[in-house]
């Protein structure tokens, strides 16, 4: 009996009679010959199937198959120079599993509504397969770099009571009589994991109810939070490049065949290495009007001042010390500067904007309270994050990495749509 394997392990079964189970991708024919491209998911390799060498039944089936239609192939497995994996099968026999008519998804161009709306379809294209496998790689080397840090992973709740920047921008919900709320980020429950266990990360799906439309925003998207106990802003500045540059030369190292199947620049992600450039708010400011841009100092960047600051460099840039009007209650202020939060954001390069904001966040109990009141949130929601700032208060931060947007950027793709499989927009809660 051919033993069952997978495409991805063929090279292991050379002049060996082996069985794959998969999905037609393509075919071809020529006279008697029948060459089907079929995917297991692993991998796609080319499957020959010469009328001489089958059953009537087996040539048949060889002859009708449409794409999408899932089979057994059985064959030899044999050397090809010409293949992409360096092999194909010579098919003994096919099986049918059951077969697709009219696949909607052609070679044809397809608008992105339509596309859209066939999520669940589209992500079988090599493009998808592609990104879904680097968006794989960045998770896999996200929790290998904490793991070797001795980090602990800590799962933190969705439903949450209060938010973690003011509702303005939450998902709100009936919970048993009382409001909740979807959570924006895990960042509050970090804190006080990370006086458990001193340096911890949280890992989930966050949701932000703006109403934005632009190719940076998703209304659901995961965030990957470091929260690091005697940590201040200059740590968590060391942290995120540290951070990042594992990231993307993980990527570089494991998934190169993916960034050349997206025609990725990848002259454009080799420099990602630490340090990264620094800049002060005063001086990305400067940067702004040097450039000849009409800029208020005092307001938070755009995706256009963005762009601006971060093609000026070739990796990604950290700007710190933002003005404490335009940045969220806990972050802790410069003891020096009053007005300054000791705040920072990467920016990447080749326009693709933040993609991790991070802090050190407020320790003193009494000026955090003066922070919510300031704010106007309600004290009672915040008693057991002021809990933490009574019963032995340290400095610390911590930071955000919005997953979607760093795929986004190591892929070179154009919008946070395709770096997810099933993406959320204002409009979009289908499929």
């Amino acid at each position: 009996m051919a033993k069952k394997v997978y495409i991805k392990d063929i090279a292991k079964h050379e002049n060996e009679e082996v069985t794959i189970q998969g999905w037609l991708y393509n075919k071809r024919s020529s006279g008697k010959l029948r060459f089907l491209l079929l995917r297991d998911g692993t991998e796609t390799i080319q499957c020959v199937v010469f009328k001489g060498d089958v059953s009537e039944e087996s040539f048949a089936i060889a002859d009708a198959i449409q794409q999408e239609s899932s089979c057994h192939v059985k064959g030899i497995v044999k050397k090809d120079e010409r293949s992409p994996i360096g092999f194909e099968i010579q098919v003994k026999e096919m099986k049918i599993i059951q077969y697709a008519e009219d696949y909607p998804i052609t070679k044809k161009d397809h608008g992105v509504d339509f596309l859209m709306d066939h999520r669940h379809l589209w992500l079988r294209s090599s493009r998808q397969h592609a990104i879904m496998r680097i968006r794989h790689e960045i998770i896999r080397a996200a929790r290998e770099f904490f793991d070797l840090r001795d980090y602990v992973l800590i799962d933190t709740p969705i439903f949450t009571p209060n938010a973690a920047e003011g509702t303005t921008t939450l998902f709100s919900t009936e919970y048993f009589g009382r409001d909740a709320y979807l959570a924006q980020s895990g960042q509050l429950y970090g804190e006080a994991a990370a006086m458990a266990f001193g340096k911890i990360y949280c890992f989930g799906p966050t949701f932000r109810a703006e109403k934005s439309k632009t190719r940076r925003h998703l209304t659901e998207f995961w965030m990957i939070e470091p929260e690091v106990a005697f940590f201040d802003l200059d740590d968590d500045m060391r942290l995120a490049e540290d951070f990042l540059e594992h990231l993307v030369q993980s990527v570089l190292k494991n998934r190169r065949q993916e960034l050349e199947k997206l025609e990725r620049d990848i002259s454009k992600l080799e420099p990602v290495k630490a340090p990264f450039p620094r800049l002060h708010y005063d001086e990305a400011v400067d940067l702004l009007e040097n450039a000849g841009v009409d800029f208020k100092h005092g307001e938070d960047f755009g995706a256009g001042e963005e762009t601006i600051i971060s093609e000026k460099f070739d990796r990604p840039v950290i700007v710190h010390h933002y003005p404490a009007a335009i940045k969220a209650f806990y972050m802790k202020r410069d003891p020096e500067h009053e007005e300054q939060a000791l705040a920072m954001d990467v920016l990447a390069p080749e326009g693709y904007g933040e993609i991790i904001g991070g802090s050190q966040r407020e320790d003193d109990y009494d000026v955090l309270l003066s922070r919510i009141r300031e704010h106007d949130l309600p004290e009672d929601a915040f008693q057991w994050y002021l809990d933490l700032r009574k019963y032995g208060s340290v400095p610390h931060s911590g930071f955000g990495l919005g997953l979607e947007r760093a795929v986004t950027w190591i892929c070179g793709i154009n919008h946070l749509r395709e770096a997810i499989p099933f993406p959320r927009l204002m409009q979009r809660l289908y499929p």
